[in-house]
């Protein structure tokens, strides 16, 4: 499909509430940037974009699309009246590879989605937002350049992946901001708004500490959220170009993430004051439920280490009748559980950790009577190589353990739903295995910007785990 070929004659209607007034060139095509509108109240602003989502005309869900929308029913999702259980992946920079600019690459994005859908993987945990383009190690080009502008080839890119998709009966998992510095999120967020330079852990006068802090700013910041919530407005409202839909109306979407791997600061875990983060969860997931009623709304939480080991909070950030379902993601080599240098030694206790980790979270999500996706796990290659010719002994059984544990939960009727593994590299590859440092311009291989590239990355290549993901992505499926 090329840039010209869409299905509807619809503009971009949100642009009244989203983007300055006289910004007209988005309506026209034009594929730089828009501007998204200054602050207003936070009631005007919610009442604003409840009128255009009702009244721009562009797109309803017709009767038939009511079924297609994924539901909660007590613990377990329903789609189409049937039980929805899934094997799905992270491709987090669908939305990249769908635009036309820097990185983009829509045919290699097909042959992406056509391997995975043979795969029996029909869903994807995606990226919508990216914010800031002066940091090396951050994703480029980005959605949001500066604060309030919006690159409108990335949008268009995004229209691209989810009309793709949706012609092959797709669904997307859209994660609208992000902890980590790896996109900008909310530390870029902070540090447009007051002025301070961004604490990226990837130099030396910073540490990880310093940009946890930092970044957790974000929750109480007012102008912080404020600007956040304008772009998720105009996200919901948005016109696809090229099946004429709104996104709040678009079943190709299963469900907006508040973001990835949000955190309370690490400041408060002595005190174990979350209330803060909490707040935000609540209000933040509410905000985009009242302006979007027809899709599930989930935290992109890690579970208890995202909570720092709290399962009170871990508990009631999902307890919100506004978030629809419990996540949880699994690093065992990121929370040293494990060394691939030394497996014999360090693989069967990570076993039992990773086992009892999933396990709490059963119990964690039967207690809130929700279901229960873990949208992240990875390990990496044997001898923790980069090269996708290197074996995937290690990945292949650790994915038997995780698949296994939670198609034995969904089996027998428990509230694991489903997984998004990390992650999808497919056909990509890194510039240079021996160095594996990201750069602007080299392909996306499925590890975000500042982690070396092929670290957790599934290849086309790699049979045997591929042979692993289809057994019981075939397995999850039947629970259908």
């Amino acid at each position: 499909m090329t840039v010209d070929d869409r299905s509807s004659s619809c503009t971009w209607h949100n642009r009244s509430v989203a983007t300055t007034s006289g910004n007209d060139d988005i309506a026209h095509g034009d594929r730089t940037r828009a501007v998204l509108g200054s602050a207003v109240s936070s009631a005007i602003r919610v009442a604003l974009a409840l009128i255009i989502a009702g009244a721009a005309g562009c797109s309803t869900p017709r009767a038939t699309d009511a079924g297609r929308f994924v539901r909660v029913d007590g613990t377990r999702f329903v789609r189409d009246g049937r039980p929805y259980a899934f094997v799905g992946t992270n491709l987090w920079y669908g939305a990249n590879l769908g635009a036309l600019a820097p990185g983009g690459d829509r045919a290699r994005l097909l042959r992406e989605l056509d391997l995975l859908r043979s795969l029996g993987i029909d869903n994807l945990r995606v990226m919508a937002a990216s914010e800031g383009d002066d940091q090396p190690n951050t994703v480029f080009p980005p959605v949001q350049p500066r604060l309030g502008e919006v690159d409108e080839r990335l949008l268009e890119g995004l229209d691209f992946l989810l009309a793709e998709m949706g012609k092959r009966d797709m669904l997307a998992v859209v994660v609208l901001n992000n902890y980590w510095e790896w996109s900008g999120g909310m530390a870029q967020y902070v540090s447009w708004l007051d002025g301070e330079p961004f604490p990226n852990p990837l130099f030396p006068e910073y540490t990880w500490r310093q940009f946890m802090e930092f970044s957790a700013r974000f929750y109480a910041h007012e102008k912080a959220n404020e600007a956040y919530r304008r772009f998720v407005a105009m996200l919901l409202a948005r016109t696809n170009r090229f099946t004429g839909v709104r996104y709040r109306d678009d079943p190709t979407i299963m469900a907006w993430q508040l973001a990835n791997e949000p955190r309370p600061s690490p400041a408060r875990a002595h005190e174990g004051d979350f209330a803060e983060f909490i707040t935000w969860i609540g209000g933040t997931a509410g905000f985009i439920r009242s302006l979007d009623p027809n899709h599930l709304v989930s935290t992109g939480s890690e579970g208890l280490v995202g909570c720092l080991g709290s399962a009170e909070t871990t508990r009631a950030i999902h307890a919100f009748a506004a978030v629809d379902y419990m996540t949880a993601h699994l690093w065992a080599l990121n929370w040293d559980w494990y060394d691939p240098l030394r497996p014999l030694e360090t693989y069967p206790l990570m076993e039992e950790k990773a086992l009892a980790y999933l396990d709490r979270h059963v119990a964690l999500a039967s207690s809130v009577g929700k279901p229960l996706v873990l949208d992240e796990f990875g390990i990496p290659r044997d001898r923790h190589s980069y090269s996708p010719d290197a074996p995937t002994t290690i990945r292949d059984a650790y994915y038997e353990l995780v698949f296994g544990r939670i198609l034995e939960n969904a089996e027998a009727g428990g509230p694991f739903a489903g997984s998004n593994f990390w992650t999808w590299g497919g056909y990509g590859r890194a510039r240079n295995s021996d160095d594996p440092t990201w750069r602007r311009g080299d392909e996306f291989t499925g590890d975000p910007p500042q982690e070396p590239q092929g670290r957790n990355s599934v290849f086309a290549t790699d049979r045997s785990t591929l042979a692993v993901v289809q057994r019981y992505a075939s397995r999850m499926n039947a629970l259908r």
